[in-house]
């Protein structure tokens, strides 16, 4: 591919661009096509590779922390429970508790589905903002 990068091509190394064959540059795009659809390729598989990571990562952190909120609630809970049989029975607390619960869960159910419905796919940015600049410096070169 250097002999691409330098601007010539085998057999035409002293050559001008004016004394090329049209089969010489059609192998030179043909190369030079091929070169740059696959590092594209490589370009969006680093990209989503890292995005990945992040998100391994993240999630983990979010799984761990949610685990341990959950007993805090957990605790919350009990103490709502017994809270509420000073006043009433304690299975009556308890339902009134449990309830209440389901009902808060309903809800954020209802919001996450909302959410998530509106969310676009994970799309490799960088590489699609590249693939445009490299589809526009094509068209302009092809025009000259």
């Amino acid at each position: 591919m250097t002999e691409a990068v330098n601007g010539t091509v085998s057999g035409t190394e002293g050559a001008g661009a004016g004394e090329r064959s049209a089969a010489d540059l059609v192998k030179q795009v043909t190369e030079q096509a091929t070169v740059l659809v696959r590092d594209e390729i490589k370009l969006a598989q680093l990209e989503m590779t890292r995005k990945g990571k992040q998100a391994g990562v993240g999630a983990g952190m979010l799984g761990g922390g949610g685990v341990i909120a959950l007993y805090g609630v957990a605790c919350l809970l009990a103490c709502a429970i017994i809270g509420l049989s000073h006043v009433m029975q304690a299975w009556l607390a308890a339902l009134v508790v449990g309830v209440v619960l389901l009902a808060v869960a309903g809800v954020a159910a209802l919001v996450g589905k909302n959410r998530l419905a509106r969310a676009t796919p994970p799309v490799p940015e960088e590489t699609v903002s590249s693939v445009k600049s490299d589809v526009a410096e094509i068209k302009e070169r092809a025009h000259r």
